[in-house]
């Protein structure tokens, strides 16, 4: 069966236009990948326009058919979709139907090869509705007898991030920063050695049945994080961290604002666990990476003064940060 150790070099990239999804594709188009990249909306696709063996075609991928037909040809799946915020019936759609749907699909289309981004923290006693629905999704993969590869990555940085940015971009409308969960531990990986690190997985066998951790070099609370994004924006101000009753009523009150909130109940819960290393497993060092520090990288996009996500995340920064 084909997608073991892909002899074409066409894959399925699931999540393919979000944060981590459009890194990972220019890094495989590097390397000489055809890549398909499946959209609600090709307009969500539109900075994955100008990569040159880049397939963007509208598609729900949880539609068995329509994963049946975006399988056809492709010799390898890399499955990036996640969400942070929802009901617990959203996380379960995303992290366990979706692997359940997608498995029934590679079987069908004879694909085995599956490199599948989970999230430090998982395990049958995790914390909160994020983590246990990873758990599931793992489990489902785990017992589907694909050659699979499983990518454990603590919280992400890069340039079009929605975590320091969006701490540094809070600091420059308010005079003080009310914090809950701020002695929340994260070892922030950057965005470029995720990319790298499934690009490389994809492509070496002694990968394949293995779990692995991505992390940075250096833990930190959230209340470090916040300020460290002030600092770089050159706007920092006061964190002032909020006892656990009160950090769960300013999340219900974000709940009820439109849009995508800025801290859940379901978030607190997971930050309840460490979003560190374990140590139990192997990490970036394995495929060869040695992990960049978030002081290397995210002052030189923040520094910029960016303002939205229309901003090309390839600019200075990238070429005055290590490159992988």
């Amino acid at each position: 069966m084909k997608g073991v150790a892909p002899t074409g070099r066409r894959v399925l990239v699931l999540g393919g236009t979000g944060f981590v999804g459009r890194s990972t594709c220019e890094r495989l188009v590097r390397a000489g990948w055809t890549v398909r990249v499946p959209t609600r909306r090709l307009a969500h696709g539109r900075a994955l326009q100008c990569l040159p063996t880049v397939e963007l075609v509208q598609a729900d991928v949880h539609d068995p058919a329509a994963l049946d037909r975006l399988l056809a040809s492709c010799d390898a799946v890399i499955n990036l979709v996640a969400i942070l915020h929802g009901r617990a019936a959203d996380f379960e759609r995303a992290h366990v139907a979706l692997p359940r749907t997608l498995v029934g699909a590679m079987q069908r289309a004879g694909v085995r090869r599956l490199v599948h981004v989970s999230a430090l923290g998982v395990g049958p006693d995790a914390p909160s509705n994020y983590l246990r629905s990873k758990t599931d999704g793992e489990a489902v993969l785990q017992g589907a007898g694909l050659a699979l590869t499983v990518w454990r990555p603590s919280v992400i940085f890069g340039a079009d991030d929605r975590f320091m940015n969006t701490f540094a971009r809070l600091q420059a409308l308010a005079p003080f920063v009310p914090l809950a969960g701020a002695h929340a531990q994260f070892q922030p990986v950057w965005v470029e050695d995720v990319a790298a690190a499934l690009w490389r997985s994809l492509e070496r066998l002694d990968t394949v049945g293995r779990s692995f951790e991505a992390a940075g070099p250096e833990v930190f609370t959230l209340a470090d994080l916040v300020r460290l994004a002030g600092r770089w924006a050159g706007q920092e101000r006061r964190v002032i961290p909020l006892p656990d009753a009160v950090g769960r009523l300013q999340a219900a009150l974000m709940g009820l604002a439109p849009g995508e909130p800025l801290m859940s109940a379901d978030n607190l819960d997971s930050m309840k666990r460490p979003n560190v290393a374990s140590g139990n497993v192997p990490g970036l060092e394995a495929v060869g990476l040695t992990p960049a520090a978030l002081g290397a990288v995210a002052p030189l996009y923040l520094g910029q003064g960016r303002s939205g996500p229309g901003r090309h995340r390839f600019n200075g920064y990238r070429a005055n940060a290590r490159r992988v």
